[in-house]
């Protein structure tokens, strides 16, 4: 989906002119894996029209294979505009214009599962579901349980202003799912239920369910993981489904100056299945997290800049190199120095012990090498 961001604060109305840019809740955690070095495919569909031309192209920047993605001929590329503030507040505005798009007509006629059973991980979102009833008959298809299938990532991304966006579909799908990410406050609102271990009563099927606080942090409750560390236990382990064990891990977010509060609830996504792919620890996977959620608050829109091609810690070495895209010195809106964020240096981070973790302080521009050792600030 193609995004427009406001070119200042303030109502949608009093906007004068908006930047181009990209977004959508998988294509951003497909572009953040891509950086992350994990071999990447996007399967979608879009129009055949200059956003869709734009937008294949800008998520192919970042070392995303975007082979699968389908042209339209006759349904438009889905866009939104949005406003500054944090979508939590009454002040965000969002308008979208996805009714009839190009990614409203997928359907499991035309979105081949043997492609998507090949992945190690599949990632889906409720925002999906709430396209139209084709995509929702698709995800129903994806999040069924049946043997082969890759392990299911699911983000709850309840969005009311979609319309078809219901807390019972939403509820039935992330039920299907091996992991699944939900935010405190939304399971609230879509659910009425209050609090991380109220949700994993209320979702006990995923091995793995991530309930993000915001700035408070991120509690994780996973079976079958016995050493999560780093991060805090939020409780002792306890028995799950079918008398399997279970862990509560907590790890507090690191202090943010946040540019643009949004972006962040994918790159988080991003941050853990990274550190999933790499068979990190619970408590990791959440730090990582983080530290993918912040690269993306400290930016104006949903994500970084994409790496230049060959920069070192990035790619995955039988995975095709990105293309060119971004001058390695690129600047933000602000004039922040913008950069991708480097793996070893994530993981020096998140190697941190705790009193360390606890000082971390984040800016805009703490991505870039240059700037790295001035905007992350430890003992």
């Amino acid at each position: 989906m193609v995004t427009f961001l406001p070119s200042r604060p303030g109502r949608l109305a009093d906007v004068p002119s908006f930047a181009r840019a990209i977004g959508g809740a998988e294509s951003n955690v497909a572009c953040a894996l891509a950086v992350a070095g994990h071999s990447v495919k996007w399967v979608s569909r879009v129009g055949a029209d200059g956003f869709g031309d734009h937008l294949i192209e800008a998520v192919a920047a970042y070392g995303v294979d975007t082979g699968a993605v389908r042209r339209d001929p006759g349904r438009p590329t889905g866009i939104y505009f949005r406003t500054a503030t944090d979508r939590a507040t009454d002040a965000h505005e969002v308008v979208y214009h996805r009714a009839g798009s190009a990614a409203s007509a997928m359907s499991p006629a035309n979105v081949p599962t043997d492609d998507l059973d090949r992945a190690r991980i599949l990632h889906l979102s409720g925002i999906t579901a709430a396209l139209s009833p084709d995509c929702l008959a698709l995800m129903r298809v994806l999040t069924a349980r049946r043997p082969g299938r890759p392990l299911l990532s699911f983000d709850v991304n309840h969005r009311p202003g979609l319309g078809r966006d219901t807390p019972a579909v939403l509820l039935e799908l992330a039920r299907g799912a091996d992991l699944v990410f939900v935010g405190e406050d939304e399971a609230e609102r879509a659910w009425g239920v209050n609090g991380p271990a109220a949700i994993r009563e209320a979702l006990p099927e995923p091995a793995v369910l991530v309930v993000k606080q915001g700035a408070r942090g991120a509690v994780a409750y996973a079976r079958e993981v016995r050493t999560p560390v780093p991060g805090r236990s939020a409780g002792s382990p306890g028995p799950g489904p079918g008398g399997s064990r279970e862990t509560a891990t907590h790890v507090p977010a690191p202090r943010v100056d946040v540019v643009a509060p949004v972006g962040a609830g994918d790159a988080f996504a991003a941050g853990f299945l990274s550190a999933t792919l790499r068979g990190l620890p619970v408590g990791a996977r959440l730090r990582h997290g983080h530290l993918m959620a912040a690269a993306a608050l400290t930016v104006p829109g949903d994500l970084g800049s994409p790496p230049p091609a060959g920069l070192p810690g990035h790619r995955d070495p039988m995975a095709p190199p990105a293309p060119a895209a971004h001058d390695p010195a690129a600047r933000d809106l602000a004039g922040h120095e913008v950069a991708p964020l480097a793996l070893d240096h994530a993981d020096r981070l998140v190697a941190l012990d705790d009193d360390g973790w606890g000082t971390l302080h984040l800016g805009p521009g703490w991505t870039a090498a240059a700037q790295a050792t001035k905007e992350v600030r430890t003992p």
